[in-house]
């Protein structure tokens, strides 16, 4: 299959999820990722609101929120394209939905944090391979965001998805960032971004 069917075969796959799966997965997805969060002692953590299916982040947010994590979410950057910005995410910030009717925070500058001042990405992703590549919506907008990861340090990029979006391998692209880690309810998947081989913490 090429990208474009791959990521409709996916998508019918986690929509096809019910509601209480979707529950069910998204509690053990958010105690995989806490053992991970707490393991990298981070204070300042960017996630997404889940749309299409994705693996619900709620349960997570809500747990950072009482652990005083500091939680992000991005939005659309409005003047350059293909690009994101992240601002602050609490219980009272206002919402509203973008041009692709994800729902992202105000543009409030004094909410507002640069990537490399997160210690922590957990990506939104359409599939994923057995040696961490990612696949999105075809917008590149976590793919330039975390261009300079490595070099930088931060953020820590991970990916979070249900089981069902696990594929054997992907068709990558020269911009395609890989992963290091990434979180499903189930399993947690470590990367070497040297040999791209892959282990589990079940």
């Amino acid at each position: 299959m090429n990208r474009s069917e791959l990521r409709q075969t996916v998508r019918q796959l986690r929509r096809a999820l019910s509601s209480s799966e979707q529950r069910q997965f998204a509690q053990q997805a958010c105690q995989q990722a806490l053992m991970v969060i707490n393991q990298h002692k981070v204070k300042r953590i960017a996630l997404y609101l889940t749309n299409d299916g994705e693996l619900d982040t709620r349960p997570l947010i809500e747990a950072l929120w009482q652990q005083g994590i500091s939680v992000y979410l991005p939005r659309l950057h409005p003047f350059s394209q293909g690009n994101l910005l992240f601002f602050n995410y609490a219980p009272t910030s206002h919402l509203t939905q973008n041009s692709l009717k994800i729902w992202e925070p105000k543009l409030d500058i004094t909410q507002m944090v640069l990537p490399h001042q997160l210690d922590m990405v957990i990506t939104p992703l359409v599939a994923f391979d057995q040696q961490g590549n990612r696949m999105g919506m075809g917008g590149g907008f976590y793919d330039r965001t975390l261009a300079k990861w490595q070099q930088q340090g931060k953020p820590y990029p991970v990916g979070f998805a249900h089981n069902c979006q696990g594929v054997k391998q992907l068709p990558t692209q020269h911009w395609d960032v890989p992963l290091p880690l990434i979180i499903t309810p189930q399993k947690t998947y470590h990367y070497s971004l040297t040999s791209r081989s892959m282990a589990s913490d079940d």
